[in-house]
């Protein structure tokens, strides 16, 4: 008989390397959720790869799965190759956790979980502009959301009904399976696919929500977003997602902000950064000027002789820190503005001014430092 095609390794699936951490596991599988999620993408490849994606998250989560994986690889026990994905499920969740059924028979085991299921996380996308970044902001967002059922209160039993004992497997809640495998004869355990494991079924399910507990609604969601967030932060609120099944909690709401450039300043972390062009003249004789700042105008004092790449440093002027006191500080760079297009008596006049300082020409010196 053919084997199935060898399965893709559980790391490649998520496009990180063996060696990962636990934190950018988290995070592959969150970008690609973003992508493959069927709110997102509703085609049956993105819903084949969001189960693989999430199957494979899984277990490389879980350290005691990921450590049986590592051993195991794909080889499986014994150095038996696996033939497919499911194999690799049926090994470490006894069955696959999407419901998929395989097997010759099956019997009852007693085994139940509740029926209530955590919502499903929602992600959005929010401007700002870089003062709204700096200071904090509050945004209404206009999110489209799974809300509990009103006609049978998110339970998805019609009004006056509740659920019955599933006859599949008898109200355990878990079915038994025997079947052979490359491994001999294999007997493992799955959640019922027609009661998701909970041993109860709805006979007669709301006809508002189709059983589900579920209607689709636009809400508007407050956000307060905290001074000194930054470009590419991802945010979280809790509760904010879709609404739970049959009483289990709603999933959260996960913001990712995009935020302006400034014409002006450069963020580096919290301190700003520009340049502050000086005329030549008053970079000589020494001025006082008044600039814009995140805070309004600011008087800076420049000193005689001040040269080109001299840096002033205007201490508590740049972004708050996020989530605690303080700011970051702002940075000017000098560069003093050579004059040109003189005038005739304006070249006359510089120079006087060369013989008065009786200055000598260009000269080579050793850098400093």
């Amino acid at each position: 008989m053919a084997r199935a095609r060898d399965p893709r390794d559980l790391y490649e699936i998520l496009g990180v390397h063996h060696d990962a951490t636990q934190d950018e596991i988290k995070r592959a599988y969150r970008r690609l959720a973003r992508q493959l999620h069927p709110d997102v993408n509703s085609s049956e490849e993105a819903e084949r790869r969001f189960k693989e994606v999430t199957g494979a998250y899984e277990i490389l989560s879980d350290s005691g799965r990921r450590r049986q994986y590592d051993a195991y690889g794909q080889g499986g026990p014994m150095g038996a190759p696996f033939a497919d994905i499911q194999e690799i499920f049926d090994m470490f969740f006894g069955g696959s956790p999407f419901g998929t059924t395989f097997g010759t028979r099956t019997r009852t085991r007693g085994v139940r979980r509740s029926r209530a299921r955590r919502g499903e996380d929602l992600f959005a996308t929010v401007a700002l502009t870089f003062e709204e970044a700096a200071f904090g902001a509050r945004r209404e967002l206009k999110i489209e959301k799974l809300e509990a059922c009103g006609t049978c209160g998110g339970e998805g039993a019609a009004p006056g009904t509740g659920p019955s004992r599933c006859r599949t497997c008898g109200g355990s809640g878990q079915v038994q399976q025997v079947r052979d495998s490359i491994f001999g004869t294999v007997m493992t355990s799955m959640p019922c696919t027609i009661c998701g494991g909970s041993g109860e079924e709805l006979r007669s399910p709301c006809q508002t929500c189709r059983g589900t507990g579920q209607v689709s609604a636009t809400r508007t969601s407050p956000a307060d977003l905290p001074p000194g967030v930054s470009d590419g932060l991802e945010l979280r609120i809790a509760g904010a997602g879709h609404a739970g099944r049959a009483g289990g909690p709603p999933g959260d709401l996960f913001l990712r902000l995009q935020v302006e450039p400034h014409p002006v300043f450069e963020r580096r972390g919290q301190d700003l950064f520009a340049v502050l062009e000086v005329p030549m003249v008053q970079a000589a004789l020494g001025t006082e000027i008044e600039i814009e700042t995140l805070d309004g105008t600011e008087r800076v004092e420049i000193e005689p002789g001040t040269r080109s790449g001299t840096t002033l440093r205007l201490r508590g002027k740049g972004v708050p820190n996020l989530n605690r006191r303080g700011r970051g500080d702002l940075f000017l760079s000098i560069d003093v503005d050579i004059l040109s297009g003189l005038k005739r008596d304006e070249r006359e006049l510089l120079q006087q001014l060369a013989e008065l300082r009786n200055e000598r020409g260009p000269r080579l010196r050793r850098p400093e430092g």
